[in-house]
């Protein structure tokens, strides 16, 4: 796996060598770093991986991403140029789209599919944008920002480092804003969708919604909390992902 772009926070005892991969994908703002408290729960179970996004930590440098279509595509090819194995993804809210369309380019390429999709925080896509990806500027992006929670206040609070902080959200938001979905492919793998019981973004009808974009399975599954309910239900969403995914091989 490429370490530059897949960032591995606990390898098991026995080196991961026959766990299925997790491969968890950052909500909009987000970095790596934000799954190792998940990625330390389910060390135990799978070799768990988070992306990184250009733009974050020690990729500051380089230019976040502002096409969401064209992150899963560089994203997917270092999947594609990776080992293979068994794998599964997990992504929040924007790194539930990318997790999406990530699968959507590997399919198009005739790769493995992955054993299961976990989509959190987020209802399906739709041909109409979702008037919640499109604040008009700096201003309404910190303050979407600060009612969903997604961010330390302290970072918000901070000028130097929201300095830092600001050229990622808008690249963010610029990707979901600019983001069109594209009814084919459908996808031939089963979904898990997870939301917060009281997340004001995801209706119950957008959740179930997913079930058109596959063949296959797909089950929902209700969390106490709001759109960043991960934070307080680490235990019960690791339990749930245990439930759902294969953590070896079946032979």
């Amino acid at each position: 796996m490429d370490s530059r772009w897949f960032r591995r926070y606990h390898r098991p005892a026995d080196g991961g060598t026959d766990r299925t991969r997790l491969i968890c994908f950052p909500h909009a703002g987000g970095a790596a770093a934000g799954y190792a408290g998940l990625a330390r729960r389910l060390a135990p179970h799978f070799d768990v991986y988070a992306v990184q996004y250009p733009g974050r930590h020690d990729r500051r440098h380089e230019t976040p991403e502002s096409r969401l279509t064209t992150l899963a595509g560089r994203v997917a090819q270092r999947l594609l140029e990776s080992a293979p194995g068994p794998y599964a993804f997990f992504g929040h809210s924007m790194g539930a789209l990318v997790a999406y369309e990530t699968a959507r380019v590997l399919q198009r390429h005739g790769a493995p599919a992955p054993l299961r999709i976990i989509l959190s925080g987020r209802g399906a896509p739709t041909p109409a944008p979702d008037p919640n990806d499109r604040p008009d500027d700096d201003a309404a992006i910190l303050a979407a920002v600060r009612r969903l929670g997604g961010t330390d206040a302290a970072v918000l609070d901070d000028p130097e480092l929201l300095e830092l902080a600001l050229p990622v959200l808008r690249a963010d938001y610029a990707a979901l804003a600019g983001y069109r979905w594209s009814a084919e492919p459908v996808l031939n793998t089963p979904l898990s969708v997870f939301t917060g019981a009281d997340d004001p973004l995801v209706p119950q009808e957008a959740a179930r919604s997913w079930a058109d974009r596959t063949e296959q399975a797909v089950d929902t599954l209700l969390f106490p909390g709001g759109h960043f309910y991960l934070a307080e239900q680490l235990d019960k969403v690791a339990e749930a992902i245990v439930d759902r995914v294969p953590s070896r091989p079946r032979t």
